[in-house]
């Protein structure tokens, strides 16, 4: 069984880590607000989401959003503006949120009952690498039934967990050329 790859790109290979893009795929599928939070529209809907019931409230501030009630409502009605620091604070909170609110649904949507969820590899870019050093890298397809582990460290925002699940409970099963696959262009999946 090949080893996880240590100078990733020395010859000119190009892509990511594929529990990278399976976040990435994640986040598109949770839907996040897309005007950006320095615009007042997307300032106000973040804010909304994260103000709309005392649950939503504590779990903002579970999130790391410590500003008062007071400075919340100011904030809402337009009569200040948040510094930078708010700023990023409140789209860690907005992300951190929404992220817990939609893993429930989303883990039921790509385990399917026990049918799981196709999910397609897409294989490095090695358009850069020289002839010679270039290996045959096919598209591949896995149906993967247990996402449990994946959509959980998505959802906490653990980027080693996340790898971790990742290659062990859906790499692997790729057979021996599972190494081959842990840097991808992206990965596909619908849910």
């Amino acid at each position: 069984m090949p080893e996880r790859n240590i100078n990733f790109g020395s010859f000119g290979a190009r892509g990511i880590k594929g529990h990278e893009a399976v976040a990435r795929r994640l986040d598109a599928l949770a839907g996040f607000i897309a005007t950006p939070i320095t615009q007042q529209r997307g300032l106000l809907a973040r804010l909304h989401y994260l103000t709309r019931s005392d649950h939503a409230r504590q779990a903002a501030r579970e999130a790391g959003l410590a500003v008062t009630d007071r400075t919340l409502k100011a904030w809402l009605e337009g009569r200040r503006s948040p510094s930078k620091k708010n700023l990023q604070a409140i789209e860690t909170a907005y992300r951190t949120v929404r992220r817990r609110n939609v893993a429930r649904y989303l883990l039921a949507r790509l385990n399917r009952e026990g049918r799981g969820t196709r999910v397609e590899f897409h294989p490095l870019n090695q358009s850069q690498v020289p002839r010679p050093r270039q290996r045959v890298i096919e598209y591949r397809t896995l149906n993967v039934r247990h996402w449990d582990r994946i959509v959980q460290a998505w959802a906490a925002d653990d980027d080693a967990a996340l790898d971790d699940a990742w290659v062990n409970d859906v790499t692997m099963d790729l057979g021996s050329q599972w190494g081959e696959y842990e840097y991808v262009t992206t990965i596909g999946f619908a849910a």
